[in-house]
């Protein structure tokens, strides 16, 4: 454990001045008000390893183990110490000390196996059609019980659209609102599937760095060439953009250069529709993996302002709880931490009806859809519209 942990870097750690101004953006602090749950003290405690007195005690795994990794701490950090890595590669050596919880492994072990998720994917469609799974904070509703593919009109040129792994199985209705927004701009795409499959980040996430690596360059080699990755899950892009330093070659440098979050590359690259007349108002809630690793949140205000009146919420940015796996390991934490999040949703609709809520990560939508809130994903919201403005209510969902 020590010889691991010795593997931080010094200057990231030294570069923390323990000022304290990331307290009010970390959720785990947030909700307990201890200090070890806060990143200046996982910080001070990281620091410990480096002194004699330095033993892994369960209090010291416990500390780890219960940071959400949303980075709010890095947007707020003065300094710029980059806690990501910090937290990432202290994951990394606590794997080897502890086991993770068994419903996480078991999820882990899926996730990049294909044949193995559809047949789990299969179950949890049938539990839910026959009612004995409902409400789950982990688990979207409305499951699938197969998973089709779908069929582009695409060149080799064209952008790649990454479906991932859950997303493509429990939720592909995103990929088909992303695909039809993508074609209103005259776009098309061709899709990572599953032979790509799996991202690697909540292997990341979880200190399982080789699995992580080894997904990763899988990732790398199937979807070579030059052109646009385009992804519609914040979690996953931004794992992909952090490929180049996860594997520290040329290759996957440029592939995480070739990364963009789907909303970041319409705004960029396209003119954006005038504003239409009739708009609703819609909740936006960004995805720590969003705002916080990406700083690419203000690309789904771009591309939905045409559509709608936003509604921003009160709480600059702070966690959902939802954390990848971190609803699972860490469930009573995961919930209060969901308690402030929907204390401000309810602050920023008032009175009156209540109002859609758009997040560009399926765990957020999840984790705040078991709270009774109506979650979309943004291009969910713009494919309705764009769909409107061209006299069609064919989706091309490849859901059904």
């Amino acid at each position: 454990m020590k010889e691991e942990l010795l593997l931080l870097d010094p200057e990231a750690l030294n570069a923390c001045v323990s000022c304290g101004l990331c307290l009010p953006h970390c959720p785990t602090y947030r909700v307990t008000g201890d200090e070890r749950m806060s990143p200046r003290g996982r910080i001070a405690l990281m620091r410990s390893v480096g002194t004699n007195e330095f033993d892994p005690t369960a209090e010291w795994i416990h500390s780890m183990d219960t940071c959400v990794q949303c980075r709010g701490c890095e947007t707020a950090c003065p300094s710029s110490v980059p806690f990501g890595d910090l937290i990432g590669d202290t994951k990394k050596a606590l794997s080897g000390i502890r086991k993770l919880p068994l419903a996480v492994r078991g999820g882990l072990f899926i996730l990049d196996k294909p044949l193995l998720l559809a047949g789990v994917t299969f179950f949890i469609g049938s539990l839910q059609k026959l009612g004995f799974l409902r409400n789950s904070s982990y688990i979207p509703a409305d499951v699938p019980l197969f998973r089709r593919g779908i069929k582009t009109d695409h060149s080799s040129d064209d952008p790649v659209l990454f479906t991932g792994c859950v997303m493509e199985a429990w939720t592909p209705w995103v990929h088909s609102a992303a695909i039809k927004t993508l074609n209103f701009f005259g776009v098309n795409v061709s899709l990572s599937g599953k032979k790509v499959g799996c991202c690697g980040a909540l292997h990341e996430h979880s200190g399982l760095r080789s699995v992580s690596e080894r997904i990763a360059e899988k990732v790398v080699e199937g979807i070579p060439g030059k052109g646009p990755i385009l992804v519609n899950s914040a979690g996953c892009g931004a794992m992909m953009k952090e490929y180049g330093k996860l594997l520290k070659t040329d290759k996957a440098k440029n592939f995480s250069e070739r990364v963009f979050d789907v909303h970041e590359w319409i705004a960029k690259n396209h003119e954006l529709p005038d504003k239409i007349e009739k708009k609703e108002h819609l909740v936006v809630q960004d995805p720590c993996h969003l705002r916080h690793a990406q700083k690419s949140h203000q690309f789904v205000r771009e591309v939905l302002s045409p559509f709608a009146e936003l509604i921003e919420l009160p709480d600059e940015g702070l966690c959902c709880g939802a954390g990848g796996a971190f609803s699972v390991s860490q469930k009573q934490l995961s919930t209060e931490i969901r308690g402030l999040k929907s204390k401000a949703l309810v602050e920023a609709m008032g009175e009156g009806e209540k109002l859609r809520v758009v997040s560009a990560n399926p765990g957020c939508v999840t984790h705040l859809q078991a709270e009774g809130f109506e979650l979309k994903h943004p291009l969910e919201v713009v494919a309705e519209y764009v769909t409107e403005m061209n006299g069609t209510n064919e989706m091309n969902k490849f859901d059904e």
